[in-house]
């Protein structure tokens, strides 16, 4: 267990208190008890103190008059408490063996304190990085590579001629690099579109539980380094995900659309495909991206929830829409509006 002052030379941070008090774990505010560390990201929240009792709180250093405790002070509590989090890690730890109930093929490369785990299968010509974890049921297809340190976790499916790159992680039950969604229509029914290409992930990536990132038909379907996808996201074939882009659950991206780094898309979005989303975008929850967005911003749409009486009120109205403008053009003409405006352009 580590002391306040072990936390903070390991946190390059400075401290308030008693440097030897012993910090068990982290916890909320509201449940934190005097043996945690808790943390204080926002002023919304500075109220909360009040009622604590947590032993020892992050703070910005603007806050500490507010607070008589423990501290550790922080320019960024939220970055400090992600980085603690880390300290207090409790996931299973890697064995640095492959268990005898793993299927492994004969000609695969595996590097340096690899772990595979019970159940796992993996075909000939994979290649593992070094201290790679392969978790149980995990499946890694023919010629799949995956770099160094990363983590393919219970049950999640590598189909075959996938890249991964290091340091990634791949939760359960998600799978990369399934068919896309490709079949061309003809008389006699759907005729399929073998994908020919593949899914390439860069570093540092985080895909979420029960996420699809599908293979592309001519075009890799990319995903670039540091981007995080949350759990039950489509990535459709032959898309492209940029650097540090952030990508909330429930959202699809369609077939061939191109995101710009550092975007950030919120849950339950939607984008047709073969757009370009530029670099800095943030689409809102549920929005609808129906064309290209050139420019970096917020950008947001859907109906935001109302009172039943009111919604009814407003699905009526909109079904009238067409009719209404009608009316409006009709008016404007039998006024002179419309003329007016036509001598002021």
């Amino acid at each position: 267990m580590p002391t306040l002052g072990e936390l903070a030379t390991y946190l390059e941070l400075e401290l308030r208190g008693d440097p030897d008090t012993p910090i068990q774990g982290l916890a909320a505010l509201d449940i934190a008890k005097q043996e945690h560390l808790s943390f204080v990201s926002e002023k919304k929240h500075l109220h909360r103190l009040a009622s604590t009792q947590a032993g020892t709180v992050i703070l910005h250093p603007d806050w500490l008059e507010i607070w008589s405790g423990n501290a550790l002070l922080s320019a960024a509590p939220y970055i400090t408490y992600a980085h603690v989090t880390r300290i207090f890690d409790n996931h299973p730890r890697p064995s640095g063996h492959v268990h005898d109930a793993a299927i492994v093929a004969d000609n695969a490369q595996l590097g340096d304190k690899v772990t595979i785990d019970a159940g796992a299968c993996i075909e000939p010509d994979v290649v593992l990085g070094d201290r790679v974890w392969i978790g149980a049921g995990a499946y890694v297809g023919h010629g799949a590579s995956i770099g160094e340190d990363t983590v393919i976790k219970q049950g999640a499916v590598i189909c075959h001629a996938v890249k991964i790159g290091q340091r990634c992680t791949i939760h359960p039950n998600t799978t990369i690099g399934a068919d896309g969604f490709g079949f061309a229509p003809s008389d006699g029914g759907w005729v399929k579109i073998e994908q020919l290409a593949t899914v390439l992930i860069g570093d540092d990536v985080e895909i979420g539980a029960n996420s699809t990132v599908d293979r592309g038909a001519l075009e890799d379907t990319v995903v670039g380094d540091g981007a995080i996808i949350d759990n039950l996201v489509q990535i459709a074939h032959g898309a492209r995900v940029g650097r540090q882009t952030a990508i909330a659950s429930q959202a699809g991206v369609s077939g061939s659309t191109q995101i710009g780094d550092r975007c950030v898309i919120a849950g339950q979005a939607g984008l047709v495909g073969h757009i370009v989303i530029a670099d800095d975008v943030h689409i809102g929850g549920q929005g609808r991206v129906a064309s290209s967005v050139t420019e970096a911003g917020h950008y947001g749409s859907g109906t935001p929830i109302q009172p039943m009486r009111a919604w009814l009120r407003s699905a009526s109205r909109f079904t009238q829409l067409d009719q209404i403008a009608k009316r409006i053009v009709e008016l404007e003409k039998a006024t002179g509006l419309d003329q007016q405006k036509d001598d002021k352009v």
